[in-house]
């Protein structure tokens, strides 16, 4: 395992070097006579310190919880967003001026660099703010033999707060005090509610069982609760008042809610196991909560009504939106079908590691539940 980890790094590491080379070579090229000895060694400097600042604040993130961890790595981690798109800029400043020689038109390179960083530096400020905004998704979803005491009961989903470093008690109190005016009748909290780091577990999760739900909140553990013994999260969430689904099945005033932990729907035999002893009545609607869209074809067959889920942040990030697609297709984000079942994959409500949003939405989903229209 260790072994595993250490090549993980090596790789993020030479990444993170070759990016940052390359935005140095892009910026000492096009300068020109704007870029002298001493401020291309000031440069290179400094971009050599960030090129390792990320993977050190990491590492010091998993071992230590103080201010001065984590301001370290919130720096980091927002330099790397932007980092991002001052690397589109390099490769945009290369394949203009390339054309542009092709064609025979005489471009400025420094004005050509300058334009594409700026423009660089105004996406990434628009990421931070785009992902400091949480908006309210409201959707209606039918489900097969509602009981009469559900129609109209609002569910809040909740997922991808990945409390700690970056997003921390301000943030669960923000989205405590969202729940609050929102007043949903339960709350389901799809995993990832930490992010993984150092942190005092407790002292997070108390915003977040504050408020007082008609029929109580709910919560599953996500993959960043399960890098080690996810113990400490469930003992942290439990003491803030949510109810932990621990593999396991709830009757919620006759809706049967079976909550399934990350590690235990990867694994599909496991995955059906819980299922299938979780017992279902076929005549009442059944809603399944885990983190992620994993095995769909299995939640299907098992007769789950409704899966809520989250864990792809719909990509997070352009141009990245393409990977989570690729792995899990249309139930990368929103509201989809397979058969019977219906699949609500959520983009979350906080980020994983920077802390900045590009073609995506923080969300809470409000979901009101009714009955489905007659044939």
């Amino acid at each position: 395992m260790r072994r595993r980890i250490g090549v993980f790094i090596a790789i993020i590491q030479s990444i993170l070097l070759l990016s940052h080379w390359l935005v140095y070579e892009t910026w000492t090229s096009f300068a020109g006579a704007g870029s002298t000895s001493h401020s291309n060694f000031a440069l290179a400097l400094a971009l050599g310190l960030l090129s390792v600042s990320f993977v050190t604040a990491s590492l010091l993130g998993m071992r230590f919880s103080n201010p001065l961890v984590r301001v370290f790595y919130a720096a980091s981690a927002t330099w790397l967003g932007f980092l991002i798109y001052f690397v589109l800029g390099s490769f945009a400043c290369w394949a203009i001026d390339l054309v542009a020689r092709m064609a025979g038109i005489a471009l400025d390179p420094r004005r050509l660099l300058y334009a594409t960083f700026s423009l660089a530096v105004v996406v990434g400020l628009y990421g931070i703010v785009n992902a400091s905004w949480i908006r309210v998704t409201r959707i209606t979803i039918p489900l097969p033999n509602l009981p009469a005491s559900w129609h109209g009961k609002v569910a809040a989903l909740v997922s991808d707060l990945h409390l700690g470093n970056v997003r921390n008690r301000g943030f669960a109190r923000r989205v405590s005090a969202t729940l609050s005016r929102l007043r949903p009748d339960v709350v389901f909290i799809a995993g990832d509610l930490y992010d993984g780091a150092a942190a005092n577990l407790d002292r997070l999760a108390e915003p977040l069982g504050a408020p007082s739900f008609p029929l109580g909140a709910y919560y599953i553990a996500g993959n960043h609760e399960e890098f080690r013994d996810h113990t400490p999260y469930l003992k942290a969430v439990r003491g803030a008042g949510i109810r932990v689904l621990d593999d396991e099945k709830a009757v919620i005033d006759g809706l049967q809610v079976i909550g399934v932990h990350y590690r235990d729907s990867i694994e599909p035999h496991r995955f059906r196991s819980i299922l299938r002893q979780a017992n279902l009545d076929p005549e009442r609607p059944s809603l399944l909560l885990t983190h992620a869209p994993n095995h769909l074809e299995i939640a299907e067959a098992e007769g789950i009504a409704l899966e809520l889920c989250g864990h792809t942040h719909a990509g997070q990030l352009f141009p990245f939106r393409w990977l989570p697609a690729r792995l899990y297709g249309p139930y990368v984000y929103g509201l989809n079908r397979m058969g019977r079942l219906s699949v609500y994959t959520s983009s979350g409500v906080g980020t994983w590691g920077p802390p900045l949003r590009v073609g995506t939405r923080p969300e809470i989903v409000l979901i009101r539940f009714t009955s489905p229209e007659p044939a």
